[in-house]
């Protein structure tokens, strides 16, 4: 199984980890390369705390890149037929891109465009992980509310270009499109 997937969930829904042995699955040749392309920074204890926990998870058999806005330029660097790629997740690169960058809706939008304009260019496979923001309460904020409807914009144009979309709650996923690996 190769191309590439979306994988979606809320916090704490097992996404990440679903996503880190998808991508370990799909690199079967030991030199095959595993990448994973952190969008977060570790601007605070609580954030350090979690890069170490998803470090120590992953292991030596990794190279980690952190790019917190261009994602198509890392994705460009790091592809090569064979390689597989993880980004986690979508959903701080919006963050960022609205707080670090400062793009305004429209710039997002654009960004998100980009990214699903480039994604079938790649020769590599690549796993994107992203918080489904979408199913709980309308926020109480414009900006609030513009970030929800950013990320399902995101979502819905990655999935158009994806051959997998999986959606995963409480540890389970769910193929909303292609199938799930053996």
């Amino acid at each position: 199984m190769t191309g590439h997937t979306l994988v979606l969930g809320g916090a704490r829904s097992g996404k990440s980890d679903w996503a880190q042995a998808l991508a370990e699955n799909l690199a079967v040749d030991p030199g095959q390369p595993l990448i994973y392309l952190a969008t977060g920074q570790a601007r605070d204890g609580e954030m350090q705390a979690r890069v170490a926990r998803h470090q120590a998870r992953r292991g030596p058999r990794w190279t980690t890149l952190e790019e917190p806005l261009d994602l198509v330029a890392a994705l460009s660097r790091v592809d090569r037929s064979g390689a597989v790629v993880l980004v986690d997740c979508l959903t701080m690169w919006q963050s960022n891109l609205l707080t670090l960058a400062g793009l305004d809706q429209a710039g997002v939008e654009e960004r998100g465009r980009q990214l699903a304009t480039h994604l079938p260019e790649l020769a590599g496979s690549v796993i994107l992980v992203g918080n489904e923001v979408g199913l709980g309460i309308v926020p109480d904020n414009p900006l609030a509310r513009a970030f929800r409807d950013q990320a399902g914009l995101l979502h819905q144009n990655l999935a158009r270009v994806c051959d997998r979309v999986v959606m995963v709650m409480a540890g389970l996923p769910l193929a909303l499109k292609g199938g799930l690996p053996d």
